[in-house]
């Protein structure tokens, strides 16, 4: 996606109500938030974190309390996005465990290592298959042996009969949202044109083989699906 594609998507107003715009939804991130604390509670104390796609900071502030001597460094290119981030962390009292760089991934200074990566509903607006592989394989390298990979992003096949109905459920969650009847159908018409929605399993295989062992479904919550795995050691 172009920078000028993310801007819009993203943009000034968007960022300032994004998290109030999915305020109903809030017990499918509690259920994500939990399941990745349950999952990454074994790593040191004072574990150093990357927060790849971290929006407006949420899993960022949910990890912060829940690990008191845990670092971040958060990679966002949506500027307005990070703003907000920013906002967040300092009214927490966090800023002196975070920094932050307003780019993409490959942009990133490669002079530390990390214990784990959060990325969350962001791989799947990389719409080349080529470029999603190389983008875990980016994650990857910047992980310590056996790091941990968190992962969720939207998936199904959608020449499914499954899909088809799933998809449904979908729409009904979007609407109880707050999306209006001409929203939801703009969203409709136009979904799959700006995410890529793959298979889980060809998103388990494209993990896979970027550097990581085979991943785990730990959660979905209808098209949202989310993986745990490991670099190889």
């Amino acid at each position: 996606m172009s920078d000028e594609q993310l801007s819009a998507i993203f943009s000034k107003d968007l960022a300032a109500s994004y998290d109030e715009k999915f305020a109903k939804l809030a017990p499918m991130k509690d259920a994500l938030h939990l399941s990745m604390r349950i999952l990454l509670s074994d790593l040191p104390e004072n574990s150093n974190i990357l927060c790849v796609g971290a929006g407006t900071g949420t899993e960022l502030l949910y990890l912060a309390e829940a690990f008191p001597l845990w670092r971040f460094t958060v990679v966002e290119p949506a500027t307005a996005m990070l703003d907000i981030c920013r906002q967040r962390v300092d009214l927490n009292g966090i800023t002196s465990r975070c920094s932050f760089h307003n780019g993409y991934l490959a942009s990133l200074p490669s002079n530390e290592l990390f214990d784990a990566a959060t990325c969350l509903l962001v791989s799947q607006f990389i719409l080349d298959k080529t470029e999603r592989s190389g983008f875990f394989a980016e994650i990857a390298e910047r992980l310590c042996s056996g790091g941990y990979l968190i992962s969720a992003d939207l998936s199904g096949d959608s020449s499914s009969i499954e899909f088809n109905s799933i998809f449904e459920v979908w729409l009904k969650m979007l609407a109880y949202s707050g999306m209006s009847e001409e929203q939801l159908q703009g969203y409709q018409d136009n979904f799959g044109q700006d995410i890529a929605v793959l298979p889980q399993q060809e998103i388990a295989e494209m993990i896979a083989e970027s550097g990581f062992e085979p991943p785990t479904l730990f959660l979905q919550t209808l098209l949202i699906h989310a993986w745990c795995s490991q670099r190889i050691i």
